[in-house]
């Protein structure tokens, strides 16, 4: 098993990447998939309204509530980050030790890799970028989040400038989809020949 990030901060394009990956036949294991399941957990839950109060309505997590709460006090951040961290680390142990013995590459779609520390786990890294403004414009159309909003969000999270020094490859994602797709036929096609 060959184990590839694909990463990069909010409104980079990382997902995109990832979509063009799995469309190509690929396992791409999507960590936004596993944080997503974690609110779907009553243990869980009950441990998040305990530690933040007024975020779980009838069992149903008030994400954008929680959010607000994040990212505007660090502290809060970090103990979310604490809760949910050790299962992601957890299932991702479990993802490697099931495909060990596979001669396969395997793609993981991860925005916090760096954060986290998964990048000691990875043969390679995928660094999506985008200029700032454009990475900006996206997030507020996707999210529907103000310019403040954004600012929050993306001041948590690891600066693209260095995650590119710790990064593999780097892929500019302002480009039609066409060329896009194609740079990344081409990134993998020298993986398989690589690590084939």
């Amino acid at each position: 098993m060959k184990l590839i990030a694909i990463t990069g901060s909010i409104g980079c394009g990382k997902t995109t990447i990832a979509k063009i990956i799995n469309k190509l036949g690929y396992t791409v294991f999507d960590v936004d998939g596993w944080v997503r399941r974690i609110y779907f957990d009553k243990d869980f839950l009950k441990v998040l309204e305990m530690k933040f109060p007024g975020t779980v309505k009838g069992g149903v997590a008030n994400k954008r509530y929680l959010r607000n709460i994040v990212f505007s006090d660090h502290k809060k951040l970090r103990l979310l980050e604490s809760m949910i961290h050790p299962f992601l680390k957890d299932y991702l142990k479990k993802v490697i030790r099931i495909n060990a013995k596979k001669d396969d590459l395997f793609f993981i779609d991860v925005a916090l890799l760096f954060e986290m520390g998964w990048d000691k786990y990875c043969d390679l890294i995928i660094l999506a970028d985008v200029d700032y403004e454009i990475q900006k414009k996206r997030v507020m159309l996707r999210d529907n989040v103000t310019a403040e909003d954004f600012d929050k969000i993306n001041n948590v999270q690891m600066k693209n400038e260095d995650k590119k020094l710790l990064s593999d490859v780097v892929v500019d994602t302002d480009k039609p989809h066409n060329l896009l797709r194609a740079e990344i036929i081409s990134i993998i096609k020298g993986l398989e020949e690589a690590y084939g």
